[in-house]
């Protein structure tokens, strides 16, 4: 008797879980305002919840941890430019964050032609990314070489934290610019 009985329970706590976590797991019109192409999440950038973000503000922030992090090269004037044309090149693309698909055209597409646009969404996303990110790597390398050893030392130490432990560029958690190099 005890061998038919486990079998039975383990099915039943299973089968109990199982129903738990598909009535808690949200519908998919409930996610249709956060989910971007390829299921990316873009009201938060990829935080449910966090509400639509400024750019405003995104732009005051960066501006800041810019202004922090020129204090603290102390540039010369033969640097400016570099550093003009530095940030201009991390200044995200005016049309990045308006780009979104049109999730009531996708939602009328059969299923397999609403997978095969979202596909193709998402390698269009991923191109633009890397596009992007080559745009602000070899800007970022041209600065760097106008800099002196020391000033690259402290620029190393100041944008480290871009590239922290959360396997993301996000910058320093505490709003306070960029990372103080010590002495």
């Amino acid at each position: 008797m005890k061998s038919v009985f486990k079998p039975l329970l383990l099915a039943g706590v299973l089968a109990t879980a199982g129903f738990a976590a598909f009535s808690q797991a949200p519908a998919m019109g409930e996610h249709a305002g956060m989910m971007g192409a390829g299921g990316m999440m873009h009201e938060g950038i990829g935080h449910p919840g966090m509400g639509k973000m400024d750019p405003a503000k995104m732009q005051a922030r960066m501006e800041k941890r810019q202004a922090a992090l020129k204090a603290m090269l102390k540039l010369t004037p033969a640097q400016e430019g570099a550093w003009t044309t530095f940030t201009a090149a991390l200044k995200p693309p005016a049309d990045m964050m308006s780009k979104h698909a049109d999730h009531a055209e996708i939602a009328k597409l059969p299923t397999p032609e609403r997978i095969d646009k979202m596909k193709a969404l998402h390698a269009q996303h991923v191109a633009d990314m890397n596009v992007a990110m080559d745009k602000r790597g070899d800007a970022t390398k041209a600065f760097y070489a106008t800099l002196t050893p020391e000033q690259q030392k402290v620029f190393d130490t100041a944008t480290a934290r871009f590239y922290g432990p959360a396997g993301h560029m996000g910058g320093p958690r505490d709003g306070k610019g960029p990372v103080q190099p010590k002495p």
